[in-house]
């Protein structure tokens, strides 16, 4: 009920019932940009200015920019990909855009075009590869660089599956990177995968291909132009992990649970049990020494950072943690610093350590910091013992880095007797 009485319509408020929509894009325009995560630049970006790209993938032209179900939205306009491109200055090689927008319209029809962006559907996969090794050459003779847009979509009422077109890559997306990297890298020019999905998929077996990767998620009704103006440099990634990425499916812990599954296909389940306990996600990756793609917490940047003098204050009721975060790149960019606490061996088990704040930076223009200063309560650093929440005495290590693999800063301090909380 405290909730329902904050809410603007309990307080009175009559919607106009015209909403201020170019602001609403901005917003929209700001949430895709701060979410981009780079996963790898060996130096491919950011693209020059007015840098000509191929694009390759139906993906450019069904940008997913949401979910289904609650994740579905209604917005005025949506940019996808390569509008976005375009936008940004990146001069897009045409005859290849309309080859795809072509080939989509045959296969898709007029109509399913037209409600793509602002109907609910699932978009099931099409064949990738439609460029011949004849026009690749020339593609890659009169472009500077390759970007390969792999899209994936999910949302309420459908689950992802562990089959070639989600989590692991479709046949003919493999050879279509796989040309792609051949005829490109044969005239010394970069590849760069672009990733539309809603959650990991599986990247070990093929990073290798490409020279630069980067994840915009479901990034919304501006998603396009987001991305256009980070290959193009104009904003620099900044977003984190959410999620490990693993480099297999027999990595996730519900996998090496049979137990949890007797007798249901994985790539088919019917029924879902948890059986984690307590190492969900990271925790368990970091727990048992299980090496990820890509960690918990990790993103690049077009810049570097460098964090200095850690100060650990135990305060009555909080752990003070402070540092400093220094741009020593090139580039202006923001930082998302990570705090993890390790506890102390005991009576109450626990992961190897947890995430127990974060922050993201103002932009630092090269050679600029900032001290980040965080407060951890106590109560945070407790866990349940079956009948109460507990911080046991001891030891612990806070851990500061750019994420939960990538420790940069450690210190530690002590509580001298266990702490209890209320349930």
């Amino acid at each position: 009920m405290a909730l329902v009485m904050r809410t603007p319509t309990y307080k009175g408020y009559k919607p106009s019932g015209a909403p201020d929509l170019e602001a609403h894009a901005r917003i929209a325009y700001e949430a895709a940009a701060e979410g981009l995560v780079l996963l790898k630049n060996n130096g491919a970006l950011p693209l020059r200015p007015g840098a000509k790209v191929a694009v390759f993938g139906t993906g450019q032209i069904e940008t997913a920019k949401g979910g289904t179900g609650s994740g579905h939205t209604h917005p005025k306009r949506v940019v996808n990909i390569v509008e976005g491109l375009r936008a940004a200055g990146l001069i897009v090689d045409e005859e290849l855009a309309s080859m795809y927008e072509e080939y989509v319209l045959r296969a898709r029809g007029r109509e399913f075009l037209e409600r793509l962006y602002y109907e609910e559907a699932h978009v099931e996969p099409i064949p990738q590869d439609i460029v011949d090794e004849g026009l690749m050459e020339k593609l890659a003779e009169r472009n500077d660089a390759a970007v390969v847009v792999i899209v994936r979509t999910s949302g309420e009422g459908r689950d992802r599956r562990l089959v070639e077109g989600d989590f692991y890559l479709h046949s003919s997306e493999r050879r279509l990177l796989e040309s792609v990297a051949r005829r490109f890298h044969a005239e010394g020019k970069p590849v760069v995968a672009f990733l539309n999905i809603p959650g990991p998929i599986e990247v070990a077996s093929w990073r290798d291909l490409v020279d630069a990767i980067l994840v915009a998620w479901l990034p919304g009704q501006e998603g396009g132009r987001a991305v256009g103006d980070a290959l193009a440099g104009r904003i620099n990634p900044s977003g984190k992990l959410p999620v490990t990425f693993p480099k297999d499916w027999g990595d996730v812990p519900a996998a090496k649970s049979p137990e949890c599954y007797p007798g249901i296909p994985p790539e088919d389940p019917k029924v879902v049990k948890y059986c984690e306990d307590i190492y969900v996600g990271y925790r368990y990756y970091d727990t048992f020494g299980v090496e990820p793609a890509y960690e918990f917490g990790f993103g690049l940047s077009y810049t570097s950072f460098e964090y200095r003098g850690l100060s650990i204050k135990l305060a009555e009721d909080a752990v003070e943690v402070s540092f400093e975060v220094w741009n020593t790149g090139r580039f202006p960019g923001r930082e998302v610093a990570q705090v993890y606490v390790s506890a102390p061996k005991g009576r109450v088990e626990k992961p190897a350590q947890e995430l127990k704040a974060f922050r993201k930076t103002r932009l630092l223009r090269p050679g600029e910091g900032e001290r980040i200063e965080l407060s951890i309560p106590l109560r945070d650093l407790a866990s349940f013992d079956g009948s109460q929440w507990v911080a046991e005495a001891g030891e612990y290590e806070v851990r500061v880095g750019a994420s939960s693999r990538d420790i940069r800063l450690r210190g530690k301090f002590s509580l001298s007797r266990e702490l209890r909380f209320g349930k």
